[in-house]
């Protein structure tokens, strides 16, 4: 099948598109590898998929339509993967109009694009943001009751509307994938894991929001593109599906998880939390396991302890180079 992946030289998409290469797809990444972390990241991101088989990229803007048009005409996608977004609870809220222009705007130019070639099936990565504070936990997909807190949360809220407006009027199978806090190696530098593990390594102190006690649902990055790989095999005009661990690790327990990983004590800062955080995520993936066959299987301590090697392996070899 071709699949076009947008934002494939980014943390998840790279290994998207490994993946997919794994499972005999012919694959094409857009990626406008913006400033937001290292662009040089991202090109090695992209280096290391390529090792598993050619893939064609192009550097290139989703809100570009003309460009993304474009692709879309030299390579016929059958599927899309749309992985590209502005992310980031924190960041929106100092640049809100930014995200809403690519997060909403590019999602639209992608699903424009996906109907003028009659694309088979639409993934959009959306996420557990959307929920807020949620009047239940676990979040289920049957929750109606959302309020989002941040401008990110609203925008990917927006995605899954227009992707349903699109299915609708055109007949577009869509599937929206709600991602619950993904980590793993290549995970970006901004998220709370490598920022963790770099400074406690690195013996420097981190910053924890509030008490401790705020709780995450952590997802491995293997466990996430298990039930991105099954989308695309789904046959449904439109789905909304949670993809977590449904298990929420606390701040606390996740500071001694990376301490137990490195062998060192961290030295912790005490702040308190941030506009735009929510208390806890935790899915409800009961949908995921009937519609998608999901089941989680990497551990949250293994998990860590898989990233904490990695991160070595990474710190060793650029002492080395």
């Amino acid at each position: 099948m071709n699949v076009l992946v947008t934002g494939g030289a980014g943390f998840i998409g790279s290994h998207a598109v490994e993946r997919l290469l794994q499972l005999g797809h012919t694959v094409r990444v857009i990626d406008d590898l913006n400033d937001f972390y290292s662009p040089e990241l991202k090109r090695e991101n992209l280096a290391l998929a390529r090792r598993l088989g050619p893939v064609e990229f192009h550097q290139c803007d989703i809100c570009d339509q003309p460009e993304v048009f474009r692709v879309f005409d030299e390579f016929r996608p059958e599927a899309v993967i749309h992985l590209a977004a502005r992310a980031g609870v924190r960041p929106s809220l100092e640049n809100p109009l930014l995200y809403e222009k690519v997060n909403v705007g590019g999602t639209i130019v992608l699903l424009e694009a996906a109907r003028r070639h009659g694309v088979r099936k639409f993934v959009f990565a959306s996420s557990s943001s959307v929920y807020g504070i949620a009047d239940q936990v676990p979040f289920s997909e049957d929750n109606t009751g959302q309020y989002p807190i941040s401008p990110y949360a609203a925008t990917k809220i927006a995605g899954e509307k227009l992707c349903y407006t699109y299915s609708h009027l055109y007949a577009l199978s869509v599937v929206c994938l709600r991602f619950f806090t993904v980590y793993g190696p290549r995970q970006r530098p901004d998220l709370a894991i490598r920022k963790f593990v770099q400074k406690i390594d690195q013996n420097e102190p981190i910053q924890m929001f509030g008490d401790g006690s705020s709780g995450r649902d952590y997802t491995h990055i293997d466990d996430i593109l298990q039930g991105v790989t099954a989308a695309l095999e789904l046959t449904t005009q439109y789905d909304v599906i949670n993809l977590g661990n449904s298990h929420p690790i606390s701040l606390a327990e996740l500071i001694r998880t990376i301490e137990a990983a490195l062998g060192k004590k961290a030295s912790i800062r005490q702040m308190p939390m941030q506009a735009g955080d929510v208390p806890i995520t935790c899915a409800d993936i009961s949908k995921a396991r009937r519609l998608l066959g999901y089941a989680p299987q990497v551990s949250f301590p293994e998990g860590i302890r898989e990233f904490a090697e990695w991160y070595l392996d990474q710190k060793r070899a650029h002492l080395m180079a």
